[in-house]
């Protein structure tokens, strides 16, 4: 079998035909993203706007929101400082648990106890009767 000798003169050919040939292609995709005005370089499903402008804050709005946020943390803090003395009473600590949980959160647990305690007495058996009890009706 006959070996081709590539030499530098035919991988200068083949590499001008192959750039010859990836121009033509880029061509025909920038034709391509033309006609569905598309800009260059944008992915195909994406729309042709500009990007939205950043908003900026005034420094009264900033301002407004920094105080905001202050007012906030001294009543966390101020609630923290009163807790910490440990002269709450240990119910209190209980009440602001299930305060955190959210409102009616106890009556919707008593709600679904009750629930639970007519379905077991609904399922239980009558109790029997007593040996008297027993004597008496017959």
């Amino acid at each position: 079998m006959p070996q081709i000798r590539v030499d530098k003169l035919l991988l200068e050919a083949a590499l001008i035909g192959l750039q010859q040939r990836q121009a033509d292609v880029d061509q025909k995709i920038a034709e391509l993203r033309q006609r569905l005005g598309m800009q260059s370089g944008q992915a195909p499903g994406a729309p042709a706007q500009s990007p939205r402008k950043r908003r900026r804050l005034s420094a009264a709005a900033r301002k407004r929101i920094a105080e905001a946020q202050r007012k906030r943390w001294a009543e966390v803090k101020k609630g923290a400082a009163s807790s910490a003395g440990g002269s709450a009473a240990p119910g209190k600590a209980a009440a602001k648990k299930a305060a955190k949980k959210g409102p009616g959160r106890k009556a919707a647990k008593q709600k679904a106890s009750a629930g639970r305690a007519q379905a077991k007495a609904a399922a239980a058996p009558p109790p029997a009767k007593a040996p008297a009890e027993k004597a008496a009706s017959e």
